[in-house]
């Protein structure tokens, strides 16, 4: 890509491997079908980074909306078997477009369809990499969707821009530019007179008090601003800086220009594992503990130990997600338990033995390289956190959410 970028957007325009999302909003009619116009003008945008050496994976949104109209229906059904046969027809509607699309420049174009079960399971989560890591290595662009065919209720990521923020980890990328109908975050509604585009977001304080909308009136999407400032949030806290804002001004995100909302990283780049544990793993089972053993782990002061488990829910194996619980009743941390339940259960919170006795109540239940704490559970009763550095006092940003009837605003599709 070519253009000049000054200032923290400098780091999208220097990215090597960037994700790119887009709603279904983006790239369909009105009345349903796909929009080859939208279709076009994205492809040509991301086959012009391509060209440019910029690695690109293509989160897209579209198939069930795609699916609409040849199958009659006027609207996003809401039953999940309707969906699940829209999204049959829609799919390959869908990359059957971008193939052709992406041929006017010489890319070929690859598709990974992906549940939720295969980021929340580690196997799957490393086979789903080196896919996507073998087909950028051999030139071609990965088109990823969410496999709504086969996805039910209960396997779904529930919308794609928390399913982008995961594949951006999976593929460590640089930048994830997430393109919808809106462009941006707004200090109150965008059709208000003297309403501002929010140029930046330097953290969740700037967020305070944010009450946005969820599906647009076209109806044909699930997600909505909330579920991107969530996916920013998830990029964000690894370490990935994220670009909110239309899909009609791509090419300027890609560039690093001042468009849209620019979420600042908030953090650095965890271990794979640990973002898989916090963002995608589904727990099989809990551990409730000690205060004691629940501050040590607040404060990284030492693993967990089976004389901190007071006792277990659940049946799960050595290797397993599970979460940690503390004597209120608060799930304050995600952990890989290191034991099976049958072979804890016998062990925990045996504190008063002695000798050899005891050694099993010492061995190791999770370790630290294992913990993440939850950011957003409360402390555990009685744990002490380490007081923060104070932050800074919040803006105040006000959205209101639109009634269907209304203009396009933040409440986004």
């Amino acid at each position: 890509m070519t253009g000049s970028a000054h200032g923290p957007r400098a780091d999208v325009l220097a990215a090597r491997r960037i994700v790119v999302k887009v709603g279904s909003s983006s790239l369909t009619t009105a009345a349903g079908g796909l929009d080859s116009d939208r279709v076009d003008a994205l492809v040509d945008v991301l086959a012009r980074a391509k060209a440019a050496g910029v690695e690109v994976v293509l989160v897209s949104s579209g198939a069930i909306a795609a699916g609409l109209a040849p199958l009659g229906l006027a609207a996003r059904p809401h039953d999940l078997a309707r969906q699940q046969a829209a999204a049959c027809v829609g799919q390959g509607l869908l990359v059957a477009r971008y193939t052709a699309s992406f041929a006017r420049h010489g890319v070929r174009v690859g598709q990974v369809l992906l549940t939720a079960e295969d980021v929340s399971r580690r196997a799957h989560y490393r086979n789903a990499y080196r896919t996507l890591e073998q087909v950028l290595t051999m030139g071609a662009l990965p088109v990823v969707n969410e496999n709504d065919t086969v996805a039910t209720a209960e396997i779904k990521f529930g919308d794609n821009d928390r399913l982008a923020a995961l594949v951006a980890h999976l593929v460590r990328a640089d930048a994830l530019v997430l393109l919808s109908d809106v462009d941006g975050l707004y200090d109150g509604a965008p059709d208000r007179p003297g309403s501002r585009r929010i140029s930046e977001i330097h953290g969740p304080d700037d967020l305070t008090d944010v009450e946005i909308g969820s599906t647009g009136s076209a109806g044909v999407g699930t997600g909505g601003m909330v579920t991107k400032v969530e996916a920013a949030r998830i990029a964000t806290d690894a370490g990935i800086p994220v670009v909110l804002t239309a899909a009609r001004h791509a090419m300027d995100a890609l560039a690093g220009r001042d468009t849209g909302t620019y979420f600042h990283r908030t953090g650095l780049r965890a271990a794979d594992h640990l973002l898989w544990l916090e963002h995608a793993s589904s727990p099989c089972g809990a551990l409730h503990l000690h205060a004691s053993a629940a501050t040590a782990l607040v404060g990284r002061a030492g693993p967990l130990l089976a004389t901190g488990v007071t006792h277990t829910e659940g049946e799960f194996a050595a290797g397993d997600p599970v979460e940690l619980v503390s004597p209120a009743g608060q799930v304050f941390a995600r952990g890989l338990v290191r034991l099976d339940a049958r072979e804890l259960r016998p062990l925990q919170g045996r504190s008063g033995m002695q000798g050899a006795e005891r050694e099993g109540t010492e061995a190791e239940v999770v370790r630290l390289d294992d913990l993440v704490l939850l950011p957003q559970a409360p402390g555990p009763a009685g744990v002490a956190r380490q007081q923060p550095v104070p932050p800074p006092a919040p803006r105040r940003i006000t959205i209101r959410v639109r009634p269907a009837a209304e203009p396009v605003t933040n409440a986004a599709r």
